[in-house]
C-alpha cells in the first residue's frame, strides 16, 4: 500500500465537511495490468438527479524547496490517472488537492497558471489548519 501524503487526514476530513462520502481509501486505479493509487474515493448526491458525483483525489503538499519539481512529480501522477480513471471509471472526475498557501503563492504565477490551462487540472484548494475545502476550480 502507498504511503499516505502529510495532509491525507486534513483533506479527507475536508471533503467530508463539503458533504462528501469517502468511498475509497486509497481509490486504487488498474488497467491492463498496470496498478497506481489514488490517494481518495469520494461521492456526493447531486440535488434533483439520481446518480451521484464522484471524484477520485490526489493530494499535493509541495514540501520541497523546488516547487517545480513537485509540479512535474503530480503533472506525471496527475496524466497517468486521468488516462486509467477515463478507460475504467469516465464517470469519475480528478482533482488535484493541493494546500491554500501553495494556491496562493505559486499556482498565481503567469507561468503556472498557464501550465494549470494547458493540462485542464482541476483543483481541490484546502486549508490544512481548518480542514476546509476553500474553493473548487474545474478545467
Amino acid at each position: 500500500m502507498p504511503q499516505v501524503d502529510l495532509y491525507h487526514h486534513q483533506v479527507r476530513t475536508a471533503l467530508i465537511k463539503d458533504g462528501w462520502t469517502i468511498t475509497h481509501d486509497p481509490y486504487v486505479l488498474e488497467f491492463k495490468g498496470r496498478r497506481v493509487y489514488a490517494d481518495l474515493g469520494a461521492e456526493k448526491p447531486l440535488a434533483a438527479e439520481k446518480d451521484n458525483l464522484k471524484i477520485v483525489v490526489e493530494i499535493k503538499v509541495f514540501g520541497t524547496p523546488s516547487l517545480m519539481t513537485e509540479l512535474e512529480k503530480a503533472l506525471g501522477q496527475y496524466g497517468i490517472y486521468r488516462t486509467f480513471l477515463r478507460r475504467t471509471s469516465p464517470d469519475r472526475k480528478l482533482y488535484l488537492a493541493i494546500p491554500v498557501d501553495i494556491h496562493q503563492s505559486f499556482f498565481q504565477e503567469g507561468a503556472i497558471q498557464e501550465i494549470v490551462a494547458d493540462y485542464a487540472l482541476n483543483l481541490l484548494v484546502f486549508d490544512a489548519e481548518t480542514e476546509v475545502v476553500v474553493e473548487w476550480i474545474t478545467n
